[in-house]
């Protein structure tokens, strides 16, 4: 038996603490898709859309590590998911996904470096026990979605030069537009 060192909360041996740069993320996956507007539980291939967006923010995120559980996938589900930062976990009998993250919670090394996503109350209780950041699954699949908005430059870099209204006239003339023809 391990002997448990100061941080641990309990005595698992695995070390789940990740070397990828950025805060690794450690995802409720059915409990995500629960709060996901355009995903359902019900979709036969619910965990490969879910995947898809995980992908989206690790490569956003560039170097984000993400680990996600799921209970057992539909029989005969493609259980090879991995890649381009996200790392898929099924949980199998008798095991489910809450028992599975809370054997993962309880191993991670490095607590200040992780953050789990869940809904699940029993999940978080055990990860705030073990001082790891909790964020809840519907504000993080609030935070996916955000990812399909446009990206606005702002107005103004830094060092440019705001056109004054005389020269805005000269271009517009300069292009044919008559700048009174659009006043009402």
């Amino acid at each position: 038996m391990r002997r448990v060192k100061d941080g641990d909360c309990c005595n698992c041996p695995e070390d789940l603490s990740g070397k990828i740069k950025g805060m690794p993320l450690l995802v409720d996956g059915h409990n995500l898709i629960g709060h996901m507007p355009d995903l359902s539980l019900a979709d036969s291939d619910d965990e490969a859309q879910l995947v898809f967006w995980l992908r989206k923010y690790a490569m956003r995120k560039r170097g984000r590590q993400v680990v996600v559980v799921f209970d057992h996938g539909v029989y005969g589900h493609p259980q090879q998911l991995n890649g381009y930062g996200v790392e898929c976990h099924f949980s199998t009998s008798p095991r489910d996904a809450d028992a599975d993250l809370i054997r993962r919670i309880r191993a991670i090394q490095r607590k200040n470096d992780w953050q789990v996503i869940t809904s699940d109350r029993a999940v978080a209780d055990v990860a705030r026990a073990c001082g790891i950041r909790v964020l809840s699954a519907q504000e993080f699949a609030r935070r996916l979605h955000l990812l399909d908005q446009p990206v606005l430059a702002p107005d103004h870099k830094p060092g440019e030069q705001s056109l004054s209204p005389q020269e805005v006239e000269e271009w517009l003339r300069l292009f044919g537009v008559n700048p009174n023809d659009n006043e009402a």
